[in-house]
């Protein structure tokens, strides 16, 4: 079965769907950013911090072409990671994209609300932290159009799960 690539901003639900996905289709759920963590030995912010983002977007990259097509499985992807190496590009060549489009002001209330400390490229002690996720959203949003399905934020579960049946 083909392989299934959530990609959209951080917080927008790529890992929380994406298990209830996975199970509801007997799939295997992976986050890449988990896959990159285990391969370093470290944390994402550590890997930022140590190495920096053009490091981290090589390891996005290298972990990403490890990922078998037909692999029957779910894959969260970082938000960054189809923005960089032609990674929308493969994602697209080896499995369905969905684009899980949030609006901007439901990522910051859910980042405040979180208050996750693993997301190096943002903070939500940052004072522009809404500007910041607007402005990163619309300089990403050329590469998540590329998207084979777009969903809206809003969309009930069993939506998502209909509109992702009818691609596989």
């Amino acid at each position: 079965m083909r392989n299934i690539y959530l990609v959209g901003m951080p917080s927008s639900g790529k890992s929380t769907l994406g298990k209830r996905i996975a199970d509801t289709l007997h799939y295997r759920f992976v986050d890449t950013d988990r896959l990159i963590v285990r391969e370093e030995g470290r944390s994402v912010a550590d890997i930022f911090a140590q190495s920096g983002e053009d490091y981290f977007r090589e390891a996005e990259r290298r972990v990403l072409r490890t990922i078998r097509p037909g692999s029957s499985l779910v894959v969260a992807t970082g938000g960054g990671m189809p923005c960089f190496h032609d990674n929308m590009a493969y994602i697209n060549a080896t499995g369905v994209s969905v684009f899980l489009d949030v609006p901007v002001e439901v990522l910051y209330n859910r980042m405040l609300a979180h208050a996750q400390h693993d997301r190096p490229l943002y903070s939500h002690k940052d004072p522009e932290l809404r500007q910041s996720l607007q402005l990163r959203y619309q300089n990403r949003l050329p590469f998540y159009s590329q998207a084979t399905l777009t969903i809206p934020g809003e969309t009930s579960e069993d939506n998502v799960l209909r509109l992702i049946g009818t691609w596989l």
